[in-house]
């Protein structure tokens, strides 16, 4: 029996959520922010997601705030989340028939706990979804790069998100070793935010530091000095301040260092037999913190395999998520419980 158009995919990460329909069409790829508004009685309507929310942090309206109802990859605060998920299937859902239960295979941290997958399940069954199953993000990520993870052949992915980063081995439908941090994307953003403060004495709002980082990425060198715009510490007027992205990337070095070692630890953990094959196809990297310039070399250099760049980093783990749904002995042989780290 064919998938039915409301079957998802969906990667609820930190940073941005994306959502495939079944035959991989990315439906939505916006940031994981939403708008609501503050009842009397403590509750959260939800007004906007995605980009339009985003561009409203930190200049929300009496009555009004932005919350990020996934942390860390995993649920933060279960009302906001069920709200948003809501709001993300009435968003990619064009006809009312197929907001009635669908079902979606998604995207959880390796590392999760089993209370954390619960909550998320949770949350998607009672935002709408009739039928939720969970498999890891980096295995996701692995399938919608064209990985089969059921081939008894060792593959190693890394995956650098908002909240989390990982890097697993995998092969023949199972987990051979797996090291995950909860130090990503974010902390890079603070990590510059605390670096213009103390070093040009320059207060810049969350969007701000988030921008530079963006503009840190590969395709983004070699454009020039980045100017930032913020409030000076000692006279509190506003001020320019030019920053050149050399500068900028030994600023969040500390953090990128401390991402990769790690997941150095998952060499103590793989097998000796699994080092053949990964030597002679390398390590697949995906997620956002993963294109900043000289991370690939650096994760190379701590690995000691050769690191290459998913085609489509930012989307692959939906994509996989989606191709999964299709596929129930891949589903069914990650989503039971997580592996211990």
């Amino acid at each position: 029996m064919g998938l039915l158009s409301a079957d998802f995919g969906i990667d609820l990460g930190t940073a941005n959520t994306v959502v495939c329909r079944g035959d991989g069409t990315v439906l939505l790829d916006e940031p994981s922010v939403m708008l609501v508004s503050l009842g009397s009685d403590g509750s959260r309507k939800p007004i906007l997601i995605g980009h339009q929310a985003r561009e409203l942090t930190g200049r929300t309206p009496v009555g009004m705030t932005t919350v990020r109802p996934i942390r860390d990859g995993v649920v933060s605060d279960l009302q906001s989340a069920k709200g948003y998920i809501v709001a993300v299937i009435h968003q990619v859902t064009r006809r009312p028939w197929e907001r009635f239960r669908p079902r979606a295979v998604c995207g959880v941290p390796a590392g999760a706990t089993a209370l954390e997958r619960q909550a998320l399940i949770e949350s998607l069954e009672e935002g709408g979804i009739g039928r939720a199953d969970l498999i890891p993000e980096p295995v996701a990520g692995a399938i919608g790069c064209g990985i089969d993870p059921l081939e008894p052949r060792a593959h190693m992915v890394v995956d650098v998100g908002g909240g989390t980063a990982e890097v697993t081995a995998i092969c023949f439908g199972g987990i051979l070793a797996a090291s995950s941090c909860r130090i990503a994307g974010d902390e890079m953003t603070a990590a510059l935010n605390q670096y213009l403060r103390q070093e040009h004495h320059l207060i810049v709002g969350e969007l701000t530091a988030e921008d530079i980082k963006i503009k840190l990425r590969s395709s983004g060198n070699g454009s020039g000095p980045i100017v930032v715009e913020g409030r000076d510490v000692f006279t509190g007027k506003p001020r320019m301040q030019t920053l050149d992205p050399d500068e900028a990337t030994l600023a969040i070095r500390p953090t990128v260092d401390g991402i990769v070692d790690a997941l150095s630890f998952v060499l103590d953990q793989l097998p000796p037999q699994a080092v053949g094959d990964i030597m002679q196809t390398g390590v697949l990297a995906f997620g956002g913190g993963s294109l900043l310039e000289g991370f690939q070399g650096h994760l190379e250099e701590a690995l000691g395999f050769s690191v290459g760049m998913a085609e489509r980093p930012l989307t692959c783990v939906a994509e996989g998520a989606a191709k999964a749904l299709s596929s129930p002995r891949v589903v069914d042989a990650f989503k039971g419980a997580p592996p211990q780290f």
